[in-house]
């Protein structure tokens, strides 16, 4: 059973392993709400699952040390599996969806683990590390459906109470549901009267699934640029302490964690994964009754494939129109490109890239369409540009 008391050791034990993190308030996420950011994204291995990881680990006995350690993870599990066994002399064996991040694999090579690629996604792995347990007598550290694992995630619960005593909400991000098991279980026992509230992305709710269909069974896939929490099936305890002790559990879009992103980087310098940004995108989009409220987002990981930011920028600008996508049709003769580039201007409007296409089929012998790449301020800004191109008499395609 999970209990407060097994909370409180697992701080006890971890305080020596891991960072107390901070909580920072974050003024231009909402307006109308006073919201903290508790910055698991800057623990030590980029992410809240080393507290989990590294408390389990220290509950083994010397046989289930001796046969050494097997995982399965999407990446920030693997992390903080292999960095605990290692500091523990434990050797350790990871197996990861071959669609982990290329930064998520190298780590976890460099905390001293071997890696193991498995073909599909978190659950594939899943399958393949229960195989080598059975084969080879390894333990299984599983990454969220184990009363240790939670109790370590729970700490997290206790922080976030001993440093805003009077807080009204937390918002957590769930993938299998280890993580808000335990912040949930600790605030509940502590602060009753406060909300806590799982976001997972649209593409791979399986708690939302759980929850409505009163127990876990696999989603046919789950597929998200949130791959922390891309987790087809959620756990049979995680799924009992959600449905105990959470209050609501929402969805994001893709765009929306996207937007999320970014916004962390803008407005409060801090670099988070996708799964790590999913409580500020319920946030940030309303998805949580929080007005008024004083609300802890937990960013649970920052450990994002720098290859993956850049699109997940480029998605974000879109998302708030930062950034429009505009294609004219244009008469083929001198002066029109100068035309539209000085209506641009004119608005504000910065263009960065250009695409000059006479070839398309669908456009008259002697037109062709103009595609603009633009920097803008919003939305309307972008609206303004398009409408200032229609009464100057130019054809807007999209």
């Amino acid at each position: 059973m999970l209990t407060l008391d097994k909370i409180y050791h697992a701080k006890y034990v971890l305080k020596d392993v891991i960072r107390q993190t901070d909580l920072i308030f974050a003024p231009q996420i909402r307006k109308d709400a006073e919201v903290y950011l508790k910055t698991e994204n800057l623990q030590i291995t980029g992410s809240f699952k080393v507290r989990g990881s590294a408390y389990k680990i220290s509950q083994l006995n010397e046989e289930e040390r001796a046969r050494g350690v097997v995982a399965c993870s999407a990446g920030n599990h693997a992390q903080g599996v292999a960095m605990a066994a290692t500091k523990s002399g434990i050797p350790s064996l990871i197996c990861l969806p071959d669609g982990a991040p290329i930064s998520k694999v190298e780590a976890t090579k460099r905390y001293g683990a071997k890696v193991e690629l498995v073909k599909g996604v978190y659950d594939d792995a899943y399958a393949r590390a229960l195989q080598l347990k059975d084969e080879k007598g390894y333990t299984f550290i599983h990454p969220f459906d184990d009363e240790d694992v939670i109790a370590g995630q729970g700490t997290i619960g206790l922080e976030i109470l001993e440093q805003l005593d009077d807080v009204d909400a937390v918002v957590v991000p769930i993938g299998g549901g280890g993580l808000i098991s335990g912040v949930a279980y600790a605030i509940k026992c502590l602060r009753p009267q406060c909300k806590v509230y799982g976001v997972q992305a649209a593409g791979a709710a399986s708690m939302v699934h759980a929850l409505q269909e009163q127990g876990p069974d696999a989603l046919p896939s789950a597929k998200t640029i949130a791959d922390g929490i891309a987790v087809k099936k959620a756990g049979e305890l995680t799924y009992q302490l959600c449905r105990d002790y959470v209050d609501e559990v929402v969805t994001v879009t893709d765009d929306e964690i996207s937007t999320a992103i970014l916004t962390l980087i803008e407005q409060q310098k801090l670099i988070a994964e996708g799964a790590g940004a999913v409580a500020v995108a319920a946030v940030l989009f309303d998805k949580v009754p929080v007005a008024g409220k004083k609300v802890v987002c937990l960013v649970s990981g920052g450990n994002i494939d720098v290859t993956i930011l850049s699109r997940v920028i480029s998605r974000g600008l879109l998302k708030t129109g930062r950034s429009a996508d505009i294609t004219v049709e244009l008469v083929d003769k001198p002066g029109q490109l100068r035309g539209v580039s000085d209506i641009v201007a004119a608005a504000g409007g910065n263009v960065v890239a250009v695409n000059h296409d006479r070839t398309d089929l669908d456009t008259d012998i002697n037109a062709c369409y103009l595609r603009l790449m633009l920097e803008t301020r919003d939305h309307a800004h972008v609206e303004q540009i398009r409408t200032a191109l229609t009464e100057a008499g130019y054809k807007i395609i999209k």
